[in-house]
């Protein structure tokens, strides 16, 4: 019986980590938008040289499978029986201004740079705060605003750390 040599796996290896590249590299000069019209906007200003917050940018693919889940997600919320409008994204154009309008009304956050995103009466919060308080206080204060649901507190202490969250100029 003759014997069949394998072929060593570094090849194939080899080909699927170029592959990975190819993909990767053609996915970055894709063109992104924020198709959905996520609200994204900064709120403070007064850090300087925090790394700026990627907005809400997606590739065709991308929005494609964000569609269907958005639909689901954003109605399950009316059949629930936990939200007065029929889809939960609807709520996001009014919390963003009063994100704003609060935080700015505060008085407490000159000395920090906030953007805030919303998606499904969700906020998220990115950017640098002066102090490890600031960050605990502004989540809380955004958390009360009305038709909130939840937040996602991706604020940094200073401004020298790498970010919790996607930079402008990282993609």
């Amino acid at each position: 019986m003759a014997m069949i040599r394998s072929m060593p796996k570094w090849p194939m290896q080899l080909a699927a980590q170029v592959l990975a590249l190819a993909c990767t590299a053609a996915a970055a000069d894709e063109p992104r938008r924020n198709p959905f019209d996520d609200p994204f906007t900064g709120v403070t200003q007064g850090l300087a040289n925090c790394p700026v917050a990627e907005p809400p940018l997606f590739t065709e693919e991308q929005i494609r499978n964000e569609a269907h889940d958005r639909s689901q997600r954003g109605t399950s919320c009316w059949l629930a029986g936990r939200c007065r409008l029929h889809n939960a994204y609807l709520y996001d154009k009014e919390i963003i201004p009063r994100v704003v309008k609060a935080v700015r009304a505060d008085g407490r956050y000159a000395d920090t740079t906030v953007w805030a995103l919303g998606q499904r009466r969700w906020v998220w919060l990115k950017g640098c705060v002066a102090t490890p308080q600031q960050r605990v206080d502004l989540e809380r204060l955004v958390r009360l605003i009305d038709d909130v649901e939840g937040v996602v507190n991706e604020l940094m202490v200073g401004n020298a750390a790498k970010p919790p969250y996607k930079t402008a100029a990282g993609r």
